[in-house]
C-alpha cells in the first residue's frame, strides 16, 4: 500500500480494479481547509488519462510491474517486434503500446519494456541515444551570435531542435526523456 502523500511520477497503483501510472501529481495546501493531492493518472490498458484528488492519508495498493531489457528487431507496418535477450522469445506490440518511445529507437537497440500480469504495456528507450542527422538546413558561418537553433530530422524520423553548426551526416546525442539535443558525437 502507498499513501497519496508519497506519490511520485511513474509509480503504478491499482484503483477500482484497474492499473494506473501516476503521470503528474501536486500537493496542495490551501489557506483554508485540509491539504490534498491532485493527480493525473494514466490507465495502462486504454491509455486514457484521469484527473483525481486524494487526501494525503488515502492509501492505494501498489501494482507490481515487471521490467525486462529487450531488443527492438523490426517493424512490419502495424506491429513492432521485440526479442527477450535471455530466452530469445519474440513479442509483437502495436503502435499504441510503443507510443513516442520509437521515435528514438533504431533497429537492434535495447529498450526497457514494462509488463503487468504478463502483458506488455509500455516501452522506454535508453535515457541517451546517438542518432544521425538525415536532414537539416545548412548553418552559415557567423550565424551563431544569438545561439539560435534549427529543426533537424534524425534517422528514426524524429524532429528536434539542434544548434546551427549541426549538419547532415553528424551523429548527435539526444536525451530521450526531454527530446533535447545534448552534444555532437
Amino acid at each position: 500500500m502507498i499513501s497519496a502523500g508519497d506519490f511520485k511520477k511513474g509509480i503504478t497503483v491499482e484503483m477500482d480494479g484497474t492499473v494506473y501510472t501516476i503521470v503528474d501529481f501536486q500537493h496542495v495546501k490551501p489557506g483554508k481547509g485540509a491539504a490534498f493531492v491532485r493527480t493525473k493518472l494514466k490507465n495502462i490498458v486504454t491509455g486514457g488519462v484521469l484527473e483525481k484528488t486524494f487526501s494525503p492519508t488515502d492509501k492505494l495498493p501498489r501494482a507490481h510491474v515487471e521490467t525486462k531489457e529487450m531488443q527492438y528487431l523490426y517493424n512490419d507496418g502495424e506491429l513492432y517486434y521485440f526479442m527477450d535477450l535471455e530466452t530469445y522469445e519474440q513479442i509483437p506490440l502495436n503502435h499504441s503500446q510503443v507510443e513516442d518511445a520509437m521515435q528514438y529507437v533504431k533497429e537492434n537497440s535495447t529498450v526497457t519494456i514494462k509488463f503487468f500480469k504478463g502483458a506488455a504495456f509500455s516501452v522506454e528507450p535508453p535515457y541517451f541515444v546517438e542518432l544521425e542527422v538525415t536532414h537539416t538546413e545548412p548553418g552559415f558561418k557567423g550565424d551563431t551570435a544569438t545561439g539560435g537553433s534549427k529543426p533537424a530530422t534524425l534517422e528514426t524520423g524524429a524532429v528536434i531542435q539542434v544548434p546551427l553548426f549541426v549538419n547532415i551526416g553528424d551523429v548527435i546525442r539526444v536525451d530521450t526523456r526531454t527530446g533535447e539535443y545534448m552534444e555532437r558525437v
